[in-house]
């Protein structure tokens, strides 16, 4: 980034297909059950990330890497933890918009959300681990 390689601040793991943990194979097929007319293909890669703490955090950005860049597609993440803000707000800046995530939330990012915005989760004191759980179609990071 930036010319500079840096350390992630969390930790990652991506899984080219469903990430063989029951639960999550089980809530990615209740989240393709619900968005089949939506994403006929349904949800076919995990991501995990995990915040260690407040510490960890991740910058402002779009999954816009393969068709993420010019489709329209949807994001699933369901949050495990430690409650931290997600922040989103116009791609090239403007006004961000908060929510809130806590233990067993669902958000979904959809239509043409991952090329006109960016999302972040920034740092925050004083907070325990969470864990994201990120459903993608084919080609979308």
């Amino acid at each position: 980034m930036y010319r500079r390689v840096l350390d992630v601040p969390r930790l990652v793991s991506f899984h080219d297909g469903i990430a063989p943990h029951p639960l999550v194979r089980s809530a990615c097929d209740a989240l393709n059950e619900h968005y089949r007319r939506e994403l006929p293909e349904g949800f076919t890669t995990t991501g995990l990330c995990l915040y260690r703490d407040g510490r960890d955090s991740v910058a402002w950005h779009g999954d816009r890497f393969g068709r993420g860049a010019t489709d329209d597609t949807l994001v699933a993440i369901v949050s495990f933890g430690a409650t931290r803000p997600l922040l989103l707000r116009p791609r090239g800046g403007g006004p961000s918009m908060k929510f809130t995530v806590a233990h067993g939330d669902l958000l979904v990012m959809g239509g043409s959300c991952q090329r006109t915005w960016d999302h972040s989760i920034p740092k925050r004191t004083g907070v325990g681990p969470r864990i994201s759980v990120q459903f993608r179609p084919r080609g979308v990071r």
